[in-house]
């Protein structure tokens, strides 16, 4: 089977193969601007956990909200209203779990964001490993605005995406930046009309899939892990993640295909 865990049905989650070897992750709470309540944090982290124990075949993942008003409004505050301390901070142990098994996925994730990423909704963009946007999405970190902070890697993945001093303007102003600001300093890779969104999305998402799935991945792993090391440390860590390649069959076959001058066959063995 290409994905086995996309066979799970869920309430709040589309899952579909746009391709053999990609998933697409849609939050689906159209009525809500797509914000997740407890029930969509509690279906992200099981999909995700066990997405990352059995991913099949399956070599890249785009996430994205439905409709074309929102990509993810961060969390359902209807359903926060009147929460005591210990049901917000129980419910936000479901939301740390939820970053924990979406940031620990060894498979590239792409976010597609085709509205407004809001909250929640932007640190969900900031921790993907790279952001494709919809030139009217728009994104903000409001959480000071609701006398609280950045709770699901905001104020950590944001200022590594764009920097210390500009995530501190906008997580302490909690203000609203646009796609292409978004762009400009590093949060978002690209920007597309929203027609284009998902197919240019798509497009990047099977160049990763054409490329050896182990490679990538570790490769993905390397970056990651890397960033957080020192200098020689991540040098050193690199080298583990490349000898993990080297004794695979998908070397032989890149190899072999680029002197026989086709495309290659990687199985990801």
């Amino acid at each position: 089977m290409t994905c086995p865990a996309i066979t799970k049905s869920y309430d709040t989650l589309n899952l579909t193969l746009p391709d053999p070897h990609i998933v697409k992750v849609e939050m689906h709470r159209p009525e809500a601007a797509n914000a997740f309540n407890t029930q969509m944090a509690t279906e992200m982290v099981t999909f995700f956990e066990e997405f990352s124990l059995n991913f099949g075949s399956c070599r890249a993942v785009i996430l994205t909200g439905s409709g074309t008003r929102a990509f993810c409004a961060g969390g359902d505050l209807k359903e926060r209203n009147g929460m005591s301390d210990a049901q917000w901070q129980a419910q936000h142990l479901v939301y740390e779990r939820m970053v924990r098994a979406i940031m620990g996925c060894p498979v590239p994730i792409i976010a597609a964001v085709n509205g407004a990423a809001y909250g929640g909704g932007c640190e969900l963009a900031a921790m993907a490993d790279f952001v494709y946007a919809a030139r009217h999405a728009r994104f903000a970190q409001t959480e000071v605005k609701l006398g609280i902070i950045p709770g699901a890697g905001g104020t950590q993945n944001l200022s590594r995406a764009i920097g210390e001093r500009r995530a501190k303007e906008l997580i302490l102003s909690g203000r609203v930046f646009s796609a292409e600001d978004a762009h400009s300093w590093g949060l978002v890779n690209a920007v597309f009309e929203g027609d284009q969104l998902l197919a240019e999305t798509e497009n990047i998402a099977r160049q990763i899939a054409d490329n050896g799935p182990i490679a990538v991945r570790q490769a993905k792993q390397a970056i990651t892990r890397g960033m957080n090391m020192s200098l020689a440390d991540g040098l050193a860590f690199e080298i583990e993640a490349y000898n993990r390649a080297v004794p695979t069959k998908d070397r032989l076959e890149g190899v072999a295909a680029f002197n026989e001058k086709r495309k290659p066959n990687f199985t990801g063995h």
